[in-house]
């Protein structure tokens, strides 16, 4: 018997298009199994999102936990350009300042030096720089032999405690080594330098190749304030202390000589914080309602439902965040959210109780540890749902179990699928064969019977 290698090319018949159509079907029960991998894929997208919901609610429960929040002051200036900041250990008070003096830098250069800066100096003996500040402090930097101004120069800055900045200046007719102190006030000034032999001892001064310019020196100076009437002396313009828990910073003011820079600086309660971190915790509350409104929304149509329409985790995390919520927190002032102005309906505002009463506040949303307030009964809560063994989690791996069974099933199906497909190609081509014999043998048996007739005179 002849082998078909195409289907129905034997018998004539659309045998290839038939088992298309027959494949079609078979492959059409894998469309219900796919449908449903992909509706639990969408599911475990959705717990992403609402995963970074909860994670953005608990945020913001994060910093209204912290009793610092209720604790901080800030200081608001009115007047010329002093700024101050504040720590937790200041407290509310209202204080005048008047600044006569900056704290400066003591500046000095040497006189004129003829000829390169580069070139060799006749040290007469000298193996050191003496610097001289005020409060009688002196440093000795070592020269080597021979050195230049710009080696001494070099010296001088590359000695970790030269105390002063040093630099070259080229006054048009000759060049002058410039010092000028790294700290401001009356004790880091430069106030002199000499040139010492370091070799005897007690070291010995010599003239050195250069001396000091007297014209240049500019003493440093501390600052010069009163904080209330009380006067104030200070190496630096960043005066810490002056005030308990309050920084002053003088470094933007400019003082002619003779003026004074007055300001008032009120320590005071920070409600700004508060009402911004309170405010933050009941945006990031109606955004994860805003989510969970989404992803369980329901419009008449499954194809556009909300990804955890019916869901029961939702149902799940929507009542243990409630019960939380209208809960409240006993023992305080304060005992529920209402009584801020606050419902789970709407945006509240503080009320006057909670801006003259921060302790209340505390005692309500951070309590007396971590997890006793609202905050952090929330936050408890939030952690459990989010735990390997919370529900979001377990939502989230029953959907991944349940697609690698569906992803099984459909495998196992496919392969189903092929073996009948397979079976019916056999069968086909075993038919097509068939009916190409019998359409042979019919050809053959009618040619016979055609021959006989002619022989028999039947047919001329």
């Amino acid at each position: 018997m002849a082998t078909i290698t195409s289907l129905g090319v034997g018998s004539g018949l659309d045998l290839t298009g038939l088992l298309d159509q027959l494949q079609a079907a078979e492959r059409g029960k894998l469309v219900p199994i796919t449908r449903q991998k992909e509706q639990q894929q969408a599911k475990i997208s959705a717990f992403g999102q609402l995963q970074t919901s909860l994670n953005g609610f608990q945020d913001a429960l994060a910093k209204i936990n912290d009793p610092k929040l209720y604790q901080s002051l800030s200081a608001n200036v009115r007047g010329d350009a002093i700024k101050a900041t504040t720590t937790a250990s200041a407290l509310p008070g209202s204080y005048r300042v008047e600044v006569s003096q900056l704290a400066t830098s003591g500046t000095l250069a040497s006189n004129r030096i003829t000829g390169e800066k580069n070139a060799a100096l006749d040290l007469q003996g000298a193996t050191a720089i003496r610097l001289n500040f005020g409060g009688a402090n002196s440093v000795d930097i070592a020269i080597a032999p021979n050195s230049s101004l710009e080696a001494i120069r070099n010296a001088i800055n590359a000695h970790k405690d030269a105390g002063v900045n040093a630099t070259i200046i080229n006054d048009g007719e000759g060049y002058r080594l410039a010092l000028s102190s790294k700290a401001t006030g009356a004790e880091a000034s430069i106030e002199g330098f000499s040139f010492v032999d370091t070799s005897q001892d007690p070291a010995a001064t010599v003239a050195g190749p250069f001396s000091e310019d007297a014209d240049t020196k500019r003493s440093g100076e501390n600052a010069a304030l009163t904080v209330n009437g009380i006067a104030i002396s200070s190496a630096k313009n960043q005066i810490e202390g002056a005030i308990q828990g309050v920084t002053l910073n003088l470094a933007e003011l400019s003082i002619a000589e003779g003026e004074t820079a007055t300001s008032t600086i009120t320590v005071e309660r920070d409600t700004l914080k508060q009402r911004e971190a309170i405010n933050d915790f009941v945006k990031a509350f109606n955004d994860l309602k805003g989510t969970i409104a989404k992803l369980t929304s329901f419009t008449g149509d499954s194809e556009t439902a909300g990804e955890l329409l019916g869901d029961s985790t939702v149902r799940t995390i929507e009542s243990r965040l409630r019960s939380v919520l209208t809960g409240g927190v006993e023992g305080g002032e304060l005992g529920t959210l209402n009584q801020l102005g606050i419902t789970l309906q709407r945006d509240g505002k503080l009320s006057d109780l909670v801006a003259n009463n921060p302790q209340a506040l505390s005692d309500f949303f951070a309590g007396d540890k971590k997890e006793n307030g609202l905050a952090g009964k929330l936050s408890t809560t939030i952690d459990q749902m989010l735990s390997n063994n919370g529900v979001v989690k377990l939502a989230i791996s029953g959907a991944e179990n349940r697609i690698k069974s569906l992803g099984e099933r459909f495998e196992r199906m496919e392969k189903s699928i092929e073996g009948t497909i397979a079976r019916y190609r056999t069968q086909f081509s075993q038919l097509d064969a068939m009916i190409a014999q019998m359409n042979s043998m019919s050809s053959y048996l009618t040619q016979q019977f055609d021959a006989l007739d002619f022989q028999l005179g039947r047919k001329r």
